[in-house]
């Protein structure tokens, strides 16, 4: 399959950020409640993250794998407009993100963290996952975060990205 991304981009040129939700957002887990309600848990440091990258003037997207109304209610915490659920072709879905907010795909980083993942890791201008991926996502990403999906993966790659800008957390938090 050829690369519909000619060339990795560096970090400096990345503009938009699309993540996949379980393993990435959350640790992959789900709580069933009582009356089947599904629960997930999400990390205040990638919460942070988030909203830095929001703040950082970068392009937002989830792309989930899975149809829960938890994917909603983060979106709608986090400001993020572009949310794609229930989707079986990610690169697809990367594609269209590219167009909506007008950037080429070599600009978005995409973090995933299973098989479903690697098509649009693949087309991303960069790649990234968190410790707790799958085998060939680890083997397939430009950045391997410290921490597992759920615990701060995505927060190691917001600083990677302000720090590529010559930014720091702390500056971008207190923009408006």
């Amino acid at each position: 399959m050829g690369k519909e991304n000619s060339g990795k981009a560096g970090l400096e040129s990345i503009r938009a950020i699309a993540l996949d939700v379980d393993g990435v957002l959350t640790d992959g887990g789900v709580w069933w409640g009582p009356g089947g309600e599904e629960w997930k848990r999400f990390c205040f440091a990638d919460i942070m993250a988030v909203s830095l990258a929001r703040r950082a003037g970068m392009h937002l997207a989830l792309i989930s794998g899975e149809d829960s109304p938890l994917v909603d209610r983060y979106a709608e915490k986090m400001h993020i407009r572009h949310v794609v659920k229930g989707c079986r072709d990610k690169a697809d879905a990367l594609r269209n993100f590219a167009a909506q907010a007008h950037i080429e795909l070599a600009q978005i980083c995409y973090m995933g963290d299973d098989v479903n993942d690697l098509p649009a890791m693949r087309i991303s201008g960069f790649s990234a996952a968190p410790a707790s991926a799958a085998r060939d996502v680890l083997l397939q990403a430009d950045f391997v975060a410290k921490h597992p999906g759920g615990n701060g993966a995505v927060r190691e790659l917001v600083e990677a990205l302000l720090l590529a800008r010559r930014l720091q957390p702390q500056e971008v938090f207190s923009r408006p």
